[in-house]
């Protein structure tokens, strides 16, 4: 109508997860091949997209009223903390746990003490996080916490804490609309007990924020602020997109990648087009009157699928391990050397004239050779 066109197909080689799927179904889908990768030394990420209300972060997260509505984040650490019990026997473990958000394109540690609480948000009083970029090119992260977990139960504290640390506001299109993007981060250190390399990987699950028109939330003050920086941070991030489907489809290598134009895009370096597996969920409301919105979510997801990322294992020499081996041989040499040296001096102490005395069987057998070689001589 109107030259308009009315009919999309879309292919989803990872396929399609209805509303009737229940969040294991979804786990078991997306979460634990991701876990599994970063458990194997693959940095592994998992992020939502989507417009708002449409459920990314009951997916990524949970609901609070049901056991059974966990998301993906406290169903991977349970599953995570499972899998390194049942390999103790072989790996020793470290992991360690950071959660930021990224509010009007600038960063927060959800984990700091001193961060209020939603309703009551002022980002004055709370340290930005400051990403700082060495020679090589990689990021750093200035005032972000890093927090060593050794069970569940520590890494699921930390969660709980930093959802009610995220900033939330209502508006027409979502009573509890996340006014920010979130990247939960688990590091994982593997090392075997017998050798001296350690396999390091990260897990990524981000909540992005949902795109949104103010004309249909009706948004205001603080609200319409937030929606402009969302917004904007989504289109930076399918500028990336849009580039990475460029160099990969038209064999262009010189094609500049814009990842420096928002902190998110910054961060998510490694996810998108990196050293990275990535999992993407597009979530689409099912109303009609957001079908302009669902069509542009999956025209993105077709977008994303196409980049390829190129995944390596992580896999260091330690040089502390390497050290702490190289002394212990050193200690047993040095137990081998002195243990040869004591007994040469006592072997020296019982010879006569400073010359090693001989066992007994072999005095025997001289004596033996002595006798016979005087009797010959004597006949």
């Amino acid at each position: 109508v109107n030259n308009a066109r009315s009919c999309y197909s879309f292919e989803f080689g990872g396929g399609i997860i209805d509303e009737r799927c229940t969040q294991r179904e979804i786990f078991k889908t997306v979460g634990i091949p991701s876990i599994d990768n970063a458990l194997a030394g693959y940095n592994s990420t998992i992020f939502a997209y989507g417009q708002t209300g449409s459920g990314k972060t009951f997916t990524i997260t949970g609901g609070p009223e049901r056991y059974g509505d966990r998301g993906i984040i406290p169903r991977s650490i349970a599953y995570l903390f499972k899998s390194i019990q049942s390999d103790e026997a072989q790996f020793e473990y470290k992991c360690f746990v950071s959660y930021l958000e990224i509010y009007n394109q600038s960063g927060y540690d959800l984990l700091t003490q001193k961060t209020q609480s939603a309703s009551s948000f002022n980002s004055d009083s709370i340290p930005k996080v400051q990403m700082l970029e060495d020679e090589d090119g990689n990021f750093h992260f200035k005032n972000l916490s890093v927090s060593p977990v050794q069970s569940e139960e520590e890494a699921l504290n930390l969660l709980f804490r930093g959802d009610t640390n995220r900033a939330i506001a209502s508006t027409q299109l979502n009573q509890n609309s996340t006014r920010s993007h979130c990247i939960f981060c688990i590091m994982i250190e593997k090392r075997c007990v017998s050798e001296d390399t350690v396999v390091r990987s990260k897990l990524n699950i981000v909540d992005l924020a949902g795109s949104e028109r103010v004309s249909r939330s009706n948004s205001a003050g603080t609200t319409l602020e937030e929606a402009k920086y969302i917004n904007s941070s989504l289109f930076f991030l399918e500028m990336v997109i849009v580039a990475l489907h460029e160099r990969e489809t038209k064999g262009k290598k010189d094609v500049h990648i814009p990842y420096r134009n928002s902190m998110m895009t910054s961060v998510l370096r490694d996810s998108l087009g990196g050293n990275c597996k990535t999992v993407m969920i597009a979530t689409i409301s099912p109303e009609a009157q957001h079908t302009d919105e669902s069509i542009s979510t999956c025209h993105f997801a077709q977008r994303v699928a196409l980049v390829r990322n190129k995944a390596t294992v992580n896999e260091q020499i330690e040089p502390e391990l390497v050290i702490k081996r190289l002394k212990a041989e050193v200690r047993r040499l040095r137990d081998e050397v002195a243990f040869l040296s004591k007994n040469e001096d006592d072997s020296s102490h019982d010879g006569e004239d400073g010359e090693s005395a001989l066992p007994s069987r072999h005095k025997e057998e001289l004596e033996s050779a002595i006798r016979r070689y005087v009797a010959d001589r004597d006949e």
